[in-house]
């Protein structure tokens, strides 16, 4: 066993972080989509409001993770590494069978950590659950692709997990909020945003669907799915597998859903990450994740600047590439961010002298 992975062990078994909330995902299989390509989205709902994204140099794979802006490192709550490999969770209640103290649970953002540092595909990932000491100390869904045309949710306990490949689902793609199909139907919880998001995908033309679509149609669709603790979105666009793994996009909104913009994060061979989706000035908070929150709490969740951010967004989609150099990229979202800004300020209260 490596030096590297004893002490990710380590971490593992000793770290406790705080347990995400209720959060709405979907995986669509690259097989029902014109492109080839599968899609993942993850809309994160959760009492840590301030997130902000984070680079790793991992013991195998360089890696991109969103994190609580309070995180002190080793986890995330949902990222993509060099390989192509993207995982992200939703919270369960119904799995757990067994008295593993809650002191010992919510491990799922140091599970995630550990997966993007060393998994390529699914079958590294089972290969790393296996390795792991028990009780894992999670209760989840993971969402996992890759850059192989892997597409499947993962049902972990303690003990043991199920896998559910989107390719064996009708039209291809699966929904999924905070319960699973093997657990106790009495502990369910999320089924009014289950159900919701399953009507609003029937809606929608699979086959085209990719990260405006799932973003606006679902992240910013109202409540039940959007609400005060919704904290990001993001939307994993993989790659075919005979393309560059690291043409992987994670088109990523920081803070509330209808009071950001989408910006596109890949890995490149060193971080571009862009600065305003960092630490800010020394403090721990993501400047866009602020400035965001200030927008929600003068205008709401609901409303926000829907109308306004949209125009910044098709900025961005009509510019970005995805075989980019870094140059053109950090250009580009330099510009992206400096329209946001702008919108910013000018939904801002007029002060009055």
């Amino acid at each position: 066993m490596g030096r590297c992975f004893r002490a990710l062990l380590i971490a593992f078994l000793l770290i406790i972080p705080v347990k995400a909330s209720c959060c709405t995902s979907v995986i669509i299989s690259g097989k029902a989509r014109l492109d080839g390509r599968p899609v993942m989205l993850k809309h994160r709902d959760t009492d840590e409001l301030n997130n902000r994204m984070r680079w790793f140099e991992g013991p195998v794979y360089d890696f991109i993770g969103l994190v609580n802006s309070s995180s002190k490192g080793g986890e995330v709550w949902s990222g993509h590494n060099s390989a192509g490999f993207c995982i992200m969770n939703t919270a369960t209640y119904d799995l757990k069978d067994d008295e593993v103290p809650d002191s010992q649970m919510d491990k799922e953002g140091v599970l995630m950590y550990m997966a993007l540092g060393r998994c390529a595909d699914l079958r590294d990932f089972e290969i790393l659950l296996n390795s792991l000491p028990k009780p894992w100390g999670v209760e989840a869904n993971f969402g996992i692709i890759d850059a192989k045309g892997g597409a499947a949710y993962y049902e972990v306990n303690n003990h043991s997990y199920r896998r559910y490949d989107a390719d064996n689902e009708p039209g291809g793609y699966m929904v999924v909020t905070n319960f699973t199909r093997s657990g106790r139907p009495e502990d369910r919880k999320g089924v009014d945003r289950f159900e919701k998001a399953v009507e609003i995908m029937k809606g929608l033309d699979i086959s085209t669907v990719g990260h405006k679509e799932l973003i606006n149609s679902i992240s910013r669709s109202g409540k039940p799915i959007m609400r005060e603790i919704s904290a990001s979105a993001i939307v994993f666009e993989g790659v075919l597998p005979d393309e560059d793994p690291l043409q992987t996009v994670a088109w990523t909104v920081l803070g509330c859903p209808s009071t950001s913009v989408y910006i596109p994060l890949k890995v490149f061979d060193s971080d571009h990450i862009p600065a305003f989706m960092k630490e800010y000035r020394g403090g721990d908070n993501a400047q866009i994740c602020s400035q965001s929150l200030v927008i929600k709490g003068i205008y709401g969740f609901e409303k926000g600047c829907a109308e306004e951010c949209a125009e910044v967004e098709k900025y961005t989609d009509s510019h970005f590439s995805r075989t980019m150099s870094p140059s053109r990229y950090d250009s580009l979202i330099k510009k992206v961010y400096r329209k946001y800004k702008l919108m910013y300020l000018r939904k801002l209260p007029k002060v009055v002298s």
